[in-house]
């Protein structure tokens, strides 16, 4: 019966029974053989007793065992149940040159089982101090005499010889036994090991503290689309990304020296084709792989070896890298619309309460006219105030209505073809007057031949109104605003020009957001809303256009819109457009002079 420690481990149960195997049947076979023995011999003498009774080591070594499972001790005190009967043997049989003490020869080799060089080393030195006994005894003749005529007994010397040869045999078989059941345990291993590498999705990997692969599994191909040849070596870091390939080496250089495991990210180049295994599909592309390493070997005190091999494990991780993009990027855009709340908050303040107050003011001064003793002349300004001060309120409503409706996909146009030059000088013409009262030269280039579009003429005057008029509040006394119109292939290019105060580089990418003004909000130089280039970029896109700007801080402004001849239907999702800044490497210089 094995030791509970050993029945589930192969290897171990196979040494325990090649261990007591033969000991309880050269045993009790030698039990059996005893009365044969005796019949043909007669009376045993003392010393034949003793062998006899000493024969019962083996069955106690094997009961031992099977209940303790020290097999290393086992073996020990078989090796010292071995050598005390053979000396007791040879001592009682001519020492050294006694039958018996050929046996001495099977003591080690049979340690040799315990693959154990303790064990081995206890059992050689045992054996040869058992040696130079016999030969000291025979040297200094302390024998006894009673037997000393047994030793030259062919017989018996033939006896021990073949015992000896036997039990020898016996050992070998053992081993080879042993052998051959190790073989196939590490056959099963491996073949074990070989399916899992080869049917797990992860891939485990070997690598050198300088990030050099030695092993790669088969599910390497499937992730990254490269046969693992070409991963071996430095192929693996190859493809590493450049920007990550500290991170990578430094994960596997700290886990070599310093024994703990660690996690790492980066991203590493996929072949398309043959990871998704369609070969019409080409190029390559950057996906997000997390990696798990430890040491691999350790020393017997459980610290790691300065040249320890890392192994790996990695797996593709990018649907999670994206959806922590999604949550960040939905994150940023709560953010936004919260610091949007905020400069909605600020600006509507002032652009409903500024005009309110004039309203309020000027109609109770018209109330209290009698008292106030104002004449017609002061009446009749104070009225058109109030006017200015209404229109102001509802023009601001109607922007916000706008706008409401077009993030929400409910604004409506109604396209139709029109020449767009009558529009954009009668825009231009409306806005001379207070371009002149600013002290700004207001230019309009439209060539007569301009083809017709289609679009909505009331949504292409509100493009050139809220361009133009932004051009003019924002241009200093003594400044221009050029507007200009031509073609370009199947679009018609509007471009509005001026020379004000700018927008800083910092600002020129919000530049079109709802309620965003340059500048910060209490420094609030000009009036408005924030919501005209919100409105124009919505209606651009509407019509299936473009919007992009062009600005410099203390230089001016150019905001170029390209609108198509026939625009394709947009989806109503889509109607938030995003405003482009045009690079500075690729601006196009289109100056239109004035004319003297």
């Amino acid at each position: 019966m094995l030791h509970p420690s050993v029945r589930y481990d192969a290897l171990a149960g196979a040494r325990h029974r090649a261990f007591m195997a033969p000991r309880l049947l050269g045993s009790f076979a030698a039990f059996a053989a005893f009365p044969v023995y005796l019949a043909f011999r007669g009376a045993p003498s003392v010393v034949e007793v003793m062998a006899v009774a000493w024969l019962i080591a083996p069955i106690l070594l094997s009961y031992f065992l099977s209940r303790t499972g020290r097999y290393e001790t086992a073996h020990v005190l078989s090796s010292a149940a071995l050598v005390g009967l053979v000396m007791m043997l040879a001592t009682a049989t001519g020492g050294i040159q006694s039958f018996a003490a050929v046996w001495l020869i099977a003591v080690p080799l049979e340690a040799a089982l315990s693959a154990s060089r303790r064990v081995v080393g206890f059992a050689s030195l045992l054996t040869l101090a058992a040696v130079a006994t016999l030969i000291g005894m025979s040297h200094f003749q302390l024998l006894p005499t009673a037997y000393a005529g047994i030793a030259s007994s062919h017989a018996l010397v033939g006896f021990g010889i073949g015992s000896a040869a036997l039990y020898a045999a016996g050992l070998a078989l053992g081993a080879q036994s042993l052998t051959q059941t190790s073989a196939s345990l590490l056959n099963v291993e491996e073949d074990r090991y070989r399916l899992l590498a080869r049917h797990m999705s992860d891939v485990i990997s070997r690598h050198r503290r300088d990030g050099a692969v030695e092993f790669i599994s088969p599910a390497a191909e499937g992730l990254f689309g490269v046969a693992t040849s070409e991963l071996v070596a430095h192929g693996l870091f190859d493809r590493v990304h450049v920007a990550d390939r500290p991170a990578y080496l430094t994960a596997l250089s700290d886990v070599a020296r310093g024994g703990q495991s660690r996690d790492v990210e980066f991203r590493i180049r996929r072949d398309i084709a043959r990871a998704i295994g369609d070969d019409r599909l080409g190029g390559s592309e950057f996906i997000w792989i997390e990696m798990r390493c430890r040491p691999l070997e350790t020393t017997p005190d459980g610290t790691t070896r300065p040249d320890a091999d890392v192994v790996a494990v990695m797996r593709d991780v990018t649907d999670r890298k994206n959806q922590e993009y999604a949550l960040e990027a939905a994150r940023a855009a709560a953010e936004r619309a919260g610091a949007s709340k905020s400069r909605f908050l600020a600006t509507m303040s002032h652009e409903l309460r500024t005009p309110l107050n004039a309203i309020i003011g000027f109609s109770e001064m018209i109330v209290h006219e009698d008292t106030m003793q104002i004449d017609a002349a002061r009446r009749k300004e104070y009225a058109q105030l109030i006017n200015d001060s209404g229109l102001h309120l509802l023009a601001v409503v109607n922007g916000i209505l706008d706008m409401s409706k077009m993030e929400s996909g409910t604004f409506e146009i109604a396209p139709e073809p029109f020449a767009p030059q009558p529009a954009l000088i009668n825009c231009c013409n409306l806005l001379a007057l207070k371009a002149r009262d600013n002290g700004i030269d207001l230019v309009t280039v439209a060539p007569d031949d301009l083809p017709s579009i289609v679009a909505d003429p009331r949504a292409f005057k509100q493009i050139v109104l809220n361009l133009v008029s932004n051009a003019i509040k924002f241009t200093e006394r003594g400044g221009s605003v050029t507007v200009s119109a031509r073609m370009e292939r199947d679009k018609l290019m509007l471009r509005v020009r001026d020379t004000g105060v700018g927008i800083a580089a910092d600002d020129l990418k919000r530049i079109g957001d709802p309620f965003f003004q340059a500048g910060k909000t209490y420094q609030r130089r000009y009036e408005g809303t924030g919501l005209g280039l919100s409105i124009v970029k919505s209606l651009v896109t509407l019509h299936g256009g473009e919007v992009s700007l062009d600005s410099k801080l203390d230089e001016g402004t150019t905001v170029t819109v390209a609108l198509p001849l026939k625009p394709e239907p947009t989806p109503a999702t889509d109607n938030i457009a995003t405003l482009t800044p045009v690079p500075r490497q690729l601006k196009t210089t289109d100056r239109v002079r004035k004319s003297a």
